[in-house]
């Protein structure tokens, strides 16, 4: 049984860990107000242009001309996987749910006999699979949210996604991420970017409402869409990169909170260990003195 002394400075650090744990709660707190704002503002833009873009992929699908950026190549044997995970732990499971998926991924890539790419944005997602995927890495970006997270951001892995497509690096590209739903709830997601999902459905109930209308773009629209798919993907990539930042402070601010009580928890049981044993001493040496007061 630990002395009176042991269970005294054992009381006394976890004490200062739930210092810290609080700390670490409130200002995670403090950022996800302002990350939650800003992926529930980004969501609708994001929504209506993959959407939108979507319907494009739908109404171009078979036709000569296509961009293979958003029709695709007809292959889908190498993908490329864009994970973005935290650059920091002490977030539960959130970096273990966006690795899963990225090694569900790829391990479904090497048993049809190809070898994945993968861009990683934040440091913990690729710990986790640098043992089985360090050579398949073709970029690494770390601490893309400090001091802000900046579109900037997003449109350099645009741009190195799309200068790998060009060199015919791969035939499908994925984004993995933690969709945010509240400080307790985020869901790993992976959505493909390349080729565009087509919303064969949309597409149609689009044509329904437009009356068969004949659209004329200006200037062309090969045109547009040239400057609209990457827009989309720098877009679609901002977007995942809001959601995994508010993801990382809701699970933070969890996970702290959780310490925290638990840490409470353990202090009351150290002191209830700490008050019994400190009576026990305490009987003892009354015991002993009556003994010898008697034994004179």
């Amino acid at each position: 049984m630990p002395s009176l002394k042991d269970l005294k400075n054992r009381i006394g650090s976890v004490k200062s860990t739930r210092k810290i744990t609080s700390a670490m709660k409130m200002v995670a707190a403090a950022k996800l107000r302002r990350a939650q704002d800003q992926a529930e503002a980004a969501r609708p833009y994001a929504e209506r242009m993959d959407r939108m873009v979507g319907q494009l992929a739908a109404a171009r699908s078979g036709t000569a001309g296509a961009p293979p950026l958003m029709v695709g190549r007809g292959k889908t044997d190498r993908p490329l996987l864009i994970v973005c995970s935290a650059d920091r732990g002490l977030c539960g499971s959130l970096n273990v749910g966006v690795a899963r998926e990225a090694r569900r991924l790829a391990d479904a890539a090497v048993s049809g006999g190809h070898r994945p790419k993968m861009l990683f944005v934040g440091k913990k997602a690729r710990a986790l699979l640098r043992r089985d995927f360090e050579r398949d890495t073709v970029a690494v970006h770390e601490d893309v949210a400090r001091p802000t997270l900046q579109f900037a951001t997003a449109e350099t892995v645009a741009e190195e996604t799309l200068k790998l497509w060009d060199e015919d690096g791969f035939d499908t590209c994925t984004i993995i991420y933690t969709q945010f739903q509240s400080a307790i709830a985020q869901v790993v997601t992976a959505q493909q970017l390349i080729p565009l999902v087509r919303d064969e459905a949309a597409g149609d109930a689009a044509a329904a409402s437009i009356g068969g209308a004949v659209y004329e773009y200006e200037p062309d629209e090969d045109e547009i869409l040239r400057q609209l798919l990457p827009r989309n993907l720098a877009v679609q990539i901002f977007r995942a990169l809001l959601e995994s930042s508010a993801s990382e402070h809701g699970a933070r601010m969890t996970a702290m909170d959780n310490a925290t009580r638990n840490a409470g928890d353990m202090i009351d049981r150290l002191t209830m260990t700490y008050n019994r044993s400190r009576q026990a001493a305490i009987t003892k040496e009354l015991i002993e003195i009556i003994s010898g007061a008697e034994a004179l």
